[in-house]
């Protein structure tokens, strides 16, 4: 991405954020290692709130310099990879911020330039797209699951570091993160979407199978890091055993990675009305439901 450029205005407040939100991060604000214990909700909340601040500054600056944002969260399953994207959009404005998610391609699809489907879904200017997985599925579950053929996965890592250093060359500000998780702490989080009625559609056959190719996706990834590592799209590695912890460390990584340009906000007069306020009026048959009962 380059080095970090530098923006207007005092920033010393913004600098002191940062550090703070890097101590706990890191474990070091109690004076804790990585292995001290997971962070505490409510730590992770106080602490995400600044960055989410200035992931509204940068979307902001998006706009008014017209660039586009793209994150691709890669990672084994449950890793967290929902979580962080949450985290990034749930304070930004739906309409400029958009998660992709692709589902399994269709018939017509398949039979498409692999990258294509993927294509219609990359940010326009001053957009963020923030993809839950993306093209890397050819080098991962495609591959290891045997989705695809050998020939077809030595294509696609031919392909991909070129794509993307075109997609660069255009002016997209491109970054690719993979969330890294011990077989341990995976193996409880399946537990959890198994008995919890409200994850259990996050739980797949095939992530049932590969729960039996632990070492197998490792080898994968470690094959589609040494081909699609590059200078113009590098990879970043994101620990995500502490999936709180690793929020804030891929937050933080991202807004110390863009350009730091800061753009003044228009103020915004709110007169007060110019009649008290009035309540909503029915005229017609339609009237609102009745309140449900919490008793």
């Amino acid at each position: 991405m380059g080095d970090k450029k530098s923006g207007n205005g005092d920033k010393s407040g913004k600098r002191d954020a940062k550090a703070k939100a890097n101590g706990k991060a890191d474990g070091k604000a109690d004076g804790k290692g990585h292995d001290g214990g997971k962070l505490s909700k409510s730590d992770y909340l106080e602490h995400l709130q600044p960055m989410q601040v200035e992931l509204n500054n940068l979307a902001r600056w998006l706009q008014h310099s017209r660039k586009r944002l793209l994150v691709i969260v890669e990672g084994r399953d449950t890793a967290g990879k929902g979580g962080v994207i949450n985290a990034i959009s749930e304070t930004l404005n739906p309409r400029q911020c958009r998660t992709v998610a692709l589902g399994k391609p269709s018939e017509r699809e398949q039979g498409e330039w692999y990258f294509q489907r993927y294509m219609t879904h990359l940010p326009a200017a001053g957009e963020i797209a923030l993809f839950d997985r993306s093209w890397y599925n050819r080098a991962g579950v495609e591959a290891v699951m045997g989705f695809c053929t050998p020939q077809q996965t030595e294509q696609f890592l031919h392909q991909a570091p070129i794509l993307e250093r075109l997609l660069v060359e255009d002016g997209l500000l491109l970054f690719k993160y993979w969330l890294t998780v011990d077989q341990k702490h995976q193996e409880e989080r399946f537990a959890e979407r198994a008995q919890d009625p409200l994850k259990q559609w996050k739980l797949s056959p095939i992530d049932l199978e590969a729960r039996q190719h632990y070492e197998d996706y490792g080898r994968a990834r470690d094959r589609m890091l040494e081909h699609t590592h590059t200078k113009h799209a590098p990879w970043t590695l994101v620990d995500f055993n502490d999936q709180r912890r690793g929020r804030l460390t891929l937050i933080r990584h991202l807004l110390d990675h863009v350009p730091d340009v800061s753009v003044p906000e228009k103020p915004l007069k709110f007169p007060p009305l110019k009649s008290g306020p009035k309540q909503e009026r029915f005229d017609w048959k339609l009237k609102p439901i009745k309140p449900s009962s919490l008793d």
